[in-house]
């Protein structure tokens, strides 16, 4: 099981490149107004009280911000944070472990929280109600329960799949947040920011091209922010300008509207190899040798959002801008199903 201590004035155990690039204080963290506004008035009043906030269930698509938002929870309230994930978790005991190490006010952060297992989350139940530890004692007719206090503590769960967290543990957090993708001009204040961080020249212009290309993501933002630097240095004059951002992400494979090369690949596939569809999904993903789980949650998500491909009961279906954004001419009559329904 893996458990790692993170001081909030160090980043010890984290890649250097992307722990500085986090915000630590929620007054320096760009977009999702309406969640800073919650956490401030939260993390206030928990501090006028003197205890320690309520639990709290950030969901989102990957690299929106939820390990990072952790993070400023713990600063904010100059607690140290407890990092691990879902799947780290695998007997009760091991949980029971981690919580009996927590002292007061401490924030225990589970990543993919809806990989834990069954034994494992009953566990955490009376651990987020009444801050109490069930540990059984022995086996078969002589075992017996016994219940430890444990000190407050914040639990913060993130998950990429809210619908898969059952109802029991959903229900013990304080408060459930969503996070949204981010609007480009944010993106483009984090590009700014990041590049400063990185000591790296980068104007408005250069900010902006690469915001448009990341696809909504701070995540994705910083990593082609960091690729575009290579090419600067390396091709440019070092200055993350126009010229230099596009350049460096047409090298690097990222086109106009932030496709990669995976996602070409599938609308590729989709209209010169199967005529538009409808493509059932293992065929779509063999055709581009992904798995299936790749294709369906990191790459559809954002071509459905692009108006590129269409879910129907009979398969996946390329749309007129798929045609025309591969520079291809779409067929005269449109697939059946392109419409999204059953039938003719």
């Amino acid at each position: 099981m893996r458990d790692e201590l993170l001081d909030p004035a160090a980043t010890a155990g984290d890649d250097a490149v992307e722990a500085g690039l986090r915000p630590r204080r929620l007054a320096d963290f760009v977009g999702q107004a309406e969640l800073r506004e919650h956490l401030a008035v939260m993390l206030e009043a928990a501090a006028r009280r003197g205890q320690p906030v309520d639990h709290l269930l950030f969901a989102g698509p990957p690299g929106l911000g939820k390990t990072t938002l952790a993070g400023i929870v713990a600063t904010e309230v100059g607690a140290t944070l407890h990092v691990t994930s879902g799947p780290a978790f695998e007997r009760a005991g091991d949980v029971a472990a981690v919580l009996s190490r927590l002292e007061e006010g401490d924030v225990l952060f589970i990543d993919e929280i809806h990989r834990l297992a069954r034994p494992v989350e009953e566990v955490l139940y009376p651990a987020m109600e009444d801050f109490q530890l069930d540990i059984v004692l022995g086996k078969g007719p002589a075992a017996r329960t016994l219940r430890l206090d444990l000190p407050r503590f914040t639990l913060i769960g993130a998950t990429t799949r809210t619908g898969l967290i059952t109802g029991p543990l959903r229900d013990r957090f304080g408060h459930v947040a969503r996070l949204d993708f981010y609007a480009a001009e944010d993106l483009a204040a984090i590009v700014r920011r990041s590049a400063e961080i990185l000591t790296v020249e980068a104007d408005a212009a250069g900010a902006a091209e690469i915001a448009r290309r990341s696809r909504g993501t701070p995540r994705i933002a910083n990593r082609l922010l960091r690729r575009v630097r290579d090419f600067a240095e390396v091709r440019a004059a070092g200055r993350v300008d126009l010229a230099a951002a596009r350049g460096g992400l047409a090298l690097f494979g990222v086109d106009e509207l932030g496709l990669d090369k995976i996602d070409r690949a599938i609308l590729d596939a989709l209209c010169r190899r199967f005529g538009g569809g409808p493509v059932g999904l293992s065929t779509l993903a063999i055709a581009v040798a992904e798995p299936t789980e790749t294709v369906e949650d990191v790459h559809e998500p954002f071509l459905i959002q692009q108006g590129l491909l269409v879910r129907t009961p009979r398969g996946r279906v390329a749309t007129p801008a798929a045609w025309a954004h591969l520079g291809l001419l779409a067929p005269a009559v449109a697939p059946p199903d392109a419409d999204g329904t059953l039938f003719d």
